[in-house]
């Protein structure tokens, strides 16, 4: 046996993890959170360096997960769908490969003791406090309309105040993600009632998408599907084991009320968010992701450079890809 084959064959005789690790990075679309759980599960678990990974999560900036994926800073991205469908929209090159949450999240809310509102046709003439995105707009104005109402209510622009105001009672109604601001509205034993988005007009959608270029998928299919499998894997555990997925989590974050983030988990596995049925986690339903993708158009919530509202392309199959799945 020569020198070279020798060194080969202890390589290979190696454990993966004394092996050289392809390195990996992932940009977030938040500060760490639950749903991003799966992905501390495929790393701290060392279900990432099983499959020949060193997978380095990056931490949330103020720079778009979808535009650090974009310029190359990072290999993959988590991303909302609006973030992923609103690149995609404007010629961005991004290929969708996962989507976390199987069911909407997101709902509206307000104050149970507000006599004024029962349905959300009686929104019209209320004040709600938002985030500044036309998203917002289109999703409450289909609410009122679908369920009679005229569209036509005032904004106050609070970002993360929102949820403050609306307790105080400064404002009529905002819209939290259920999993985590409702946890908290929950664990702070605010009284607030709720309508689910679907229940008006609006699609349900799946979120929290997982995706990289369309030219890494091309160039490097097999480490893709390792890094998703990996992932895949992660969430799994996560979803079959929420209160060590938590505990995990804690760990790897700044979390000031760790309750919160066990609450959180809790929500998110009785409600069905991550699991749907026996279909494979991270699944992306074609029939969802087209319909939500058209009403964003439909909407006019996806929009040019030059602020003008796209047309919808007829077909946006070629937006993910989850070949990953059957390697």
């Amino acid at each position: 046996m020569t020198f070279r084959s020798l060194i080969l064959a202890l390589c290979t005789a190696l454990p993966i993890s004394a092996q050289a690790q392809d390195r990996v990075t992932i940009a977030l679309d938040w500060t760490l959170n639950t749903n991003h759980v799966g992905l501390i599960a495929a790393r701290d678990r060392g279900l990432y360096e099983k499959a020949g990974l060193e997978v380095e999560i990056l931490p949330y900036s103020d720079t778009s997960s979808t535009a650090l994926l974009a310029s190359g800073v990072a290999d993959f991205a988590y991303m909302t769908a609006l973030g992923f469908m609103s690149a995609r929209a404007a010629g961005t090159d991004l290929t969708a490969l996962w989507a976390t949450m199987q069911h909407e999240t997101g709902r509206l809310v307000y104050n149970s003791d507000n006599a004024e509102i029962t349905r959300p046709a009686d929104l019209s003439g209320k004040t709600y406090a938002g985030f500044g995105s036309a998203w917002e707009d289109a999703l409450i104005r289909t609410m009122i309309d679908h369920d009679g109402g005229d569209p036509v209510y005032d904004t106050v622009t609070l970002g993360a105040g929102a949820y403050e105001a609306l307790a105080a009672g400064r404002v009529d109604f905002t819209l939290e993600v259920a999993t985590w601001e409702g946890v908290n509205s929950e664990l702070l034993g605010r009284d607030q009632s709720s309508f689910t988005y679907a229940d008006y007009g609006v699609p349900d959608q799946q979120n929290g998408y997982i995706g990289t270029r369309s030219d890494v998928l091309r160039a490097d299919a097999e480490r893709v599907a390792a890094f998703m499998s990996a992932t895949q894997a992660g969430y799994e555990w996560s979803e079959q084991h929420p209160d060590e997925a938590a505990d995990l989590l804690i760990a790897a974050g700044d979390f000031p009320r760790p309750e919160l983030v066990r609450g959180s988990m809790t929500k998110i596995v009785e409600g069905g968010y991550m699991k749907e049925g026996s279909t494979p986690m991270g699944t992306i339903d074609a029939d969802r992701f087209a319909t939500m993708a058209k009403f964003l158009f439909d909407s006019g919530v996806l929009r040019d450079t030059k602020g003008r509202a796209m047309e919808w392309p007829g077909e946006v199959s070629g937006w993910f890809n989850q070949t990953w799945m059957a390697r």
